[in-house]
Formats: C-alpha cells, structure tokens, sequence
C-alpha cells in the first residue's frame, strides 16, 4: 500500500535528473535521499508515541505539530500539505495534457493513415529515440512531422485545434472539473490497483527498450566530446528536489500505517517500502540514461518525461501513456478531495460547506493546473520546487524539531543528536535554496 501510494508522476522524471546530477552521483543521491527521508518518516510515525499522558491514536501528523507549536504548526503544516497536493495535482494536469495530446496524435495518424517521419533529430529504426529540445528552437513542438496525404487542410485543422499547450489542457476541464465537485471520490479509490500496472507496465517498458538499444556510456575523462557522460555536475540540487517528493509520504504516513493488522511491523514495512521504491527508481533512471542512444544523440536530449523521447506513434509508449492517463484521471479526484477536506474543514468545519465554496476552491485548482500546462509545461521544475519546499517543512525541520524537543523535555537530548538533527534541517533549508540558484 505505501509503495502504490508513494510510486507517483516522480518515476518519469528520475533520468532527467539522473541527466542533471551526473551518473553516478544521481545513483548516490538517490540511495542517500531514500535513507534521509525513510529516517525522517520514521521520526514522523514514531511522533505521536513520544507524547506522555495523551491518547494520540487518532492524531495525524498536523495534530502532533499543533501539540509541539501551537496555532503556527497547525497552520503551517496546512499550508506545506497544500503545497504539496496542489503540487501534485498541477504536475498531474501537466502530464494528463501531454497523454492525452500524445494519445489523441497516434489516433488522427493511424486513423488517417498517416505516414509520421519526425524532422526532430533521433534514432533510425523500429525502437526509435527522439530530441525534441534540439529542434524547440526552431520548430513547433505540435508541427514536427510531415507526411504526404491528400487532405493538407484537414490535418492543419488538427493541428490547429488538438496542441499540446494551447487547447488540450482546457478539454480535460470538462471530465475533471465535475469529478472534482463530486461529495466523495470513493468510486475513484477501486481504480488504485491502475497506480501499480502503470509502473509495472513502465518498468516492461524501460526493460524492452534497453534490451534493444543496449547500453552507451562514455566515461572517458581525457577524450571528452558531446557523448561524454559526467559523473558529477554542480546541478545535482536539481535531482535532490525531485527526490524530495519522489520519496514523500510524510504528511500522510500515519495514515497508512492505522491500516496495519500488526502495529509493531509499522518500522519493518515503511522500510521495505522505502526499499522497493528506491530499487524502482534506481532501475528505470539508471536503465533509460544508460540506454539512451549516445552517439549519436546526447544525454542532454533526455526530457524531463522520458516518455517524450519516444515518438507519438511508438506502441509501446502509446500504451504507456494510456495506463497512465486513465489512473491519472482516477487519482485526481481523490488528491482534489483530499485537499478540500484539509482546507475547507479548518476554515468551515465542514468538507463540503457548500456547491459554491468547493466549486471556488477546485476552480483555483483547476486553474493552476491549466495556466503551468500552457506557459510552464516543465513537470520537472514543478516537482523539485513543489517538493523542496513542502519536504522542508515535513521531510527535514518538523520531524527533527519534534524528536530533539522531546528529548530535551525527557532530559535525554545529547550533543551528537543535536548535530545530527540541525544538520538534517540545515540540508533541507539548503535543498530549497539550491532550487532557486540553479
């Protein structure tokens, strides 16, 4: 269940900041960001239990902060959370845009039997890889193939009426925008088991591509050339915000664990969990960079999707997409609803005031969504902001402030836990600032 949930839009992201950090220091980082983090959710589930004279079994993790900051930590942690589902549901309208235009190409195509040769520089033959920043400077990213058919206009018509960035982000608000409204999302919550085909399905994907692309890896310091893949570059913050989210799960933790049959195996499963999902990133990045056709492309080709390295009318992908569209759709109700229960019932005390609050508040959604789906398609720039800064407060400083309090009041806080702990705060504090510079 934590795995399922903590598997997100991060998966598709993971090369490109592999791309950004350099090889292996993306694959150190992500070992020490999955150790980080699992130390600090585990601070987070052990939270309530450090509390003397309190029943806390019902409290979540925003209930533990109020108790230790008072008005300041229920409000803060209020406002990180929604950073974090806003976040979240803004890169999802992204992606959606991006399946769905992909997905809506492949069909015009075969339908009107196309034949796509792709003027973007890329790979020849049946498993072929694309650029698609090498040609963004000079040509439209909707108008990158030609084709010979008879109907010009029609497909200019297409053309003009499905693109990527300025009309398809505004059909999905015709499905969502409803589905948001709905008093409960519980209908969406059977489509789950979609969360794990969908990353099974990506991994068969990453594994048959790499089998016939086979591996290219250039390491060769005193013969560096445009295919030399570096083991370090001063971006890696890049990667360390990507993970931040990639790896959280910290505001709902305590959540998931209540689930359990057997409380005492809460530590044992969030670290199996943490384990797998750290093996599942570690595999699709570090296959789909290794992979990647260099010569005669470069690594720097590698998008912040690593879908979009594959053409539209690739099957494989088409199916990816697919899965990941329709779990997508499923999951955003349910982060909508998630977000309106934390907002709305602090401020009304109700989940559903009324038609009008919640239609305000998913239209402010909706909104955010639409505009960085149209001026700021970048999934990886919204998920290292996004996940720097809620993981700041819920990844690093809460989680230590918490555990070196209550030591302290227990008279038991030492020297080396006070380092450590500051340290842990100092590098998330650092982790969000570095996001800004670079």
């Amino acid at each position: 269940m934590i795995w399922n949930t903590m598997m997100g839009t991060s998966i598709l992201s993971i090369p490109w900041g592999i791309k950004q950090a350099g090889f292996t220091s993306g694959i150190i980082l992500i070992l020490l960001m999955g150790i980080l983090t699992l130390y600090c959710c585990y601070r987070v589930v052990k939270s309530r239990q450090i509390i003397p004279l309190i029943d806390t079994s019902n409290w979540e993790f925003p209930d533990v902060c109020k108790y230790y900051f008072g008005s300041f930590g229920q409000w803060s942690s209020l406002l990180f959370s929604m950073i974090s589902l806003v976040g979240a549901m803004v890169v999802y309208w992204v992606l959606m845009s991006n399946f769905l235009f992909n997905t809506g190409k492949f069909i015009y195509n075969y339908v009107n039997d196309i034949n796509v040769t792709d003027i973007v520089p890329g790979t020849n033959g049946s498993n072929k890889v694309i650029c698609p920043s090498a040609a963004s400077g000079h040509l439209p990213r909707n108008r990158s193939v030609v084709f010979s058919a008879d109907n010009i206009t029609s497909f200019t018509l297409f053309e003009k009426w499905w693109n990527k960035s300025q009309t398809v982000p505004f059909y999905l608000i015709a499905v969502l925008l409803p589905m948001l409204n709905l008093k409960s999302p519980s209908f969406f919550a059977k489509f789950n088991v979609l969360g794990t085909v969908s990353v099974v399905y990506l991994v068969l994907l990453v594994t048959v591509k790499a089998a016939h692309l086979g591996i290219h890896l250039e390491f060769n310091w005193f013969a560096e050339n445009e295919f030399f893949v570096p083991e370090f570059r001063i971006l890696f913050p890049q990667l360390t915000g990507v993970l931040t989210l990639a790896f959280f799960i910290h505001n709902c933790v305590i959540t998931l664990l209540q689930n359990n049959r057997n409380q005492e195996n809460n530590v044992r499963d969030l670290s199996i969990a943490y384990f797998l999902v750290g093996l599942t990133y570690l595999y699709v990045g570090v296959i789909i960079f290794a992979s990647f056709p260099s010569p005669p492309l470069s690594k720097e080709c590698i998008e912040q999707n690593f879908l979009d390295n594959f053409p539209s009318d690739d099957i494989m992908s088409f199916v990816a997409r697919i899965f990941l569209l329709f779990q997508m759709m499923t999951v955003y109700p349910l982060l909508g609803y998630l977000a309106r229960v934390q907002l709305l019932r602090q401020f009304f005390g109700n989940a559903y005031p009324s038609l009008f609050h919640v239609l305000a508040l998913n239209l402010a959604i909706v909104g955010a969504g639409v505009a960085m789906a149209r001026f700021y398609p970048n999934i990886g720039g919204i998920i290292r902001y996004s996940g720097a800064t809620c993981g700041l407060a819920f990844v690093f400083v809460y989680p230590s402030l918490i555990y070196m309090i209550s030591l302290h009041r227990a008279g038991q806080l030492t020297w080396p836990a006070l380092i450590a702990h500051i340290f842990i705060i100092l590098l998330g504090l650092a982790n969000l600032i570095a996001q800004f510079l670079l």
